[in-house]
């Protein structure tokens, strides 16, 4: 019984299966923007739900809605099924209770699709879904929540988005107008404030901005008299002796119109012209002889021979330049025979300087000046004196040779700074100072040393690449330039001493620096090192092992010409033996050039404590752009290099922190016609 009900159960089951498939097929509820769909037949037509439900009814033609459609209706809708028991059940739903996402459609008309939110204004409603899985009221079938006519809520959030989108956009609209109200403004003023005489051209259209600083047509006329030269070349390869000669007819004519010019403002007005007809010259140059191969040959010759003519016109340069900066001027010359002259005439020999017994005072501030020019000493005495709170404190101690000893003494005895204490020396008066003692006097006195610096038994021709003409500066025969490393033998009771050369000047008071801590180091300086610049590799040469297992290539430089000198721990560390060791190891001039200052690299190694820049600001004899607020800062200038402020190639803008210093209205000065220009 119980397999005979199941069975009839099941039947009936079938039996409600197949008619409720065929009244599925008189309901045709679907999607409107989807082929799967769900549909509720009524006897006005077929509603549809959408997914796409709010794009679906913001692009809905309201014109496509169907005439059969009543939408102020309430249509009842009637949906049958079984159950699991097999009773038939019955469930409807009014048409106002359907979401907006339904819509009316008339069977085998598309186009009729009547959204729900045209029909149903009046609430939102939820209907039972075939995907939902709850069980709803008999007046509900399942649905799912999709927009219908916009709720007042979401009308008003939908209304508050659009004006907060167009405040948006109306803001962005004002700011992109202020930034471009902005930038014409900025573009004006620049433009306002532009000089186009020194820019140069604003657009190569507009004529009137014309740079007349412009170069391009005197480019223009050497690259022509290059390319004629070249095809000149050719020109007599072939034997087309006309050709080759009007090409260097015209070469010389541009030449000549160009003559000294370097900008176009310069040429003459001709001059066009004869550009003009030199391109007429190349254009039939170029269509007899033009072979790009040959071309290229020339070129590269004349690329070569233009190179060897530099090189031997910087070798010249070097060489003049070198032989004008240690030629003594005439009034300079003039100066110490004027002044010997009436040193013995006058009989100042028998005279001397006062307040001897502060020479060795050690509580006395003390500067020692090794120099032969009579000038450039005097004023390193002026400009120190002149920033000096306590002048009567200080002591100078000057060395010179036997030849410019007595010039020296007539100066400063009648130009003896007020309140300070001199002491003028030769170098010769220092017996002790001997071939026997002193290795660079042996090597100065060598015959090998005489044949570097004279050679007069061979050509005069000097090759830069192989000798440095800076280095035979007879300068490095004198003993005042080695005395620096005798200090405590040349002021024995002295245990400070401050060591100045001839071409500073002092800009401030140089007392503090007795009171600057060397912590134990001998040698007070300012360091020169910047970034590769000026370090050890720079002055030894470190290929020797001799000087590579004993220092560092980056260890960093210093520079003499004031330099405060500890000359108690120069005596404890024996500093002066440390030179002379390094000295008789380069007799051969192998571990360094001449010079003192990598032989001072050397000799104080580790024992140079560094200073402030300030102290001492370098490059006023060689570097023309120095900053001007750095070189007012410093406490000394130090004109190193060969552009020194007494000689024509001083560097001019340089020239008047040394120049004020001297006095012009001086008697021997007006003499020898020294002059501030």
């Amino acid at each position: 019984m119980m397999h005979d009900s199941c069975l009839d159960f099941w039947i009936s089951i079938s039996l409600v299966a197949i008619a409720l498939l065929q009244a599925l097929n008189h309901v045709n509820l679907v999607r409107a923007d989807q082929p799967l769909v769900s549909n509720v037949q009524t006897k006005h037509g077929v509603y549809t739900r959408p997914n796409g439900c709010q794009r679906y009814i913001e692009q809905w033609d309201q014109r496509n809605i169907s005439s059969t459609v009543h939408p102020d209706k309430d249509i009842k809708i009637m949906i049958t099924y079984t159950d699991c028991s097999g009773a038939i059940q019955v469930r409807s739903v009014r048409s106002k209770n359907l979401s907006a996402s339904w819509v009316w459609r008339s069977p085998g008309d598309s186009s009729n699709d009547l959204p729900r939110s045209s029909m149903f204004p009046d609430q939102f409603s939820k209907v039972a879904d075939a995907s939902d899985e709850e069980f709803l009221s008999d007046d509900e079938v399942r649905s799912v929540t999709v927009p219908s006519q916009l709720h007042p809520i979401k009308a008003k959030r939908q209304m508050l988005r659009r004006e907060r989108r167009e405040k948006r956009s109306a803001d962005l609209i004002n700011q992109d107008k202020r930034v471009g109200s902005q930038i014409q403004d900025a573009a004006i003023k620049r433009a306002r404030e532009m000089d186009t005489t020194v820019v140069g051209k604003y657009s190569i259209w507009r004529k009137e901005y014309e740079n007349p600083n412009s170069d391009s047509n005197v480019k223009l006329m050497r690259d022509q008299i290059i390319m004629a030269k070249a095809y000149a070349m050719i020109a007599k390869a072939k034997n087309e002796t006309g050709l080759y000669d009007s090409l260097m007819k015209h070469s010389l004519e541009n030449q000549l119109a160009i003559g000294e010019a370097t900008i176009d403002a310069e040429l003459h007005p001709g001059v066009f012209e004869v550009a003009k007809a030199m391109g007429r010259i190349l254009a039939a140059a170029k269509d007899q002889m033009y072979d790009c191969v040959s071309i290229a040959r020339k070129l590269r010759i004349m690329l070569q021979s233009s190179e060897n003519n530099l090189n031997a016109l910087k070798a010249r340069s070097s060489f003049f330049v070198q032989l004008a900066a240690k030629t003594i001027p005439r009034p300079l010359h003039c100066l110490p025979l004027v002044l010997t002259a009436d040193f013995h005439l006058r009989n100042f020999g028998e005279r001397d300087y006062p307040n001897k017994q502060k020479l060795e005072d050690p509580s006395l501030y003390h500067y020692a000046i090794f120099s032969d020019n009579i000038l450039a000493t005097s004023v390193v005495v002026n400009s120190t004196i002149q920033h000096v709170k306590d002048p009567e404190r200080h002591v100078f101690h000057i060395i010179t040779d036997k030849l410019n000893f007595a010039a020296m003494r007539m100066w400063f005895l009648v130009n003896s700074p007020v309140g300070a204490t001199l002491q003028v020396q030769k170098v010769e008066d220092f017996t002790w100072l001997n071939s026997s003692y002193c290795p660079v006097l042996r090597q100065l006195e060598s015959a090998r040393m005489i044949e570097y610096y004279f050679k007069a038994h061979q050509s005069s021709k000097v090759n830069p690449a192989s000798d440095n003409l800076k280095y035979r500066n007879p300068k490095y025969l004198s003993m005042l330039n080695h005395l620096r490393f005798y200090l405590p033998e040349v002021y024995p009771k002295l245990d400070k001493i401050l060591f100045l050369d001839d071409d500073i000047v002092v800009q401030k008071d140089l007392t503090p620096l007795w009171s600057v801590n060397l912590h134990g180091m001998v040698n007070g300086a300012v360091h020169t090192c910047k970034e590769s610049f000026h370090r050890f590799d720079k002055y030894l040469n470190f290929s020797n092992p001799k000087i590579s297992d004993n220092f560092d290539p980056n260890a960093c430089g210093w520079a003499y010409g004031m330099n405060m000198f500890d000359l108690r721990e120069w005596r404890k560390h024996n500093i002066t033996g440390i030179y002379h060791h390094w000295q008789e190891l380069n007799v051969d001039r192998t571990l360094w050039k001449l010079g003192t200052l990598p032989p001072g690299l050397i000799t104080f190694y580790n024992l140079t404590y560094p200073l402030d820049r300030n102290w001492h600001v370098l490059g006023l004899g060689y570097d023309p752009a120095l900053n001007q607020t750095e070189i007012e800062k410093g406490a000394v200038v130090h004109y190193n290099g060969n552009y020194k402020p007494w000689l024509d190639l001083a560097i001019t803008k340089y020239k008047s922190y040394w120049s004020k210093y001297v006095h012009f209205d001086n008697f021997y000065i007006k003499i020898c016609g020294l002059t501030d220009s």
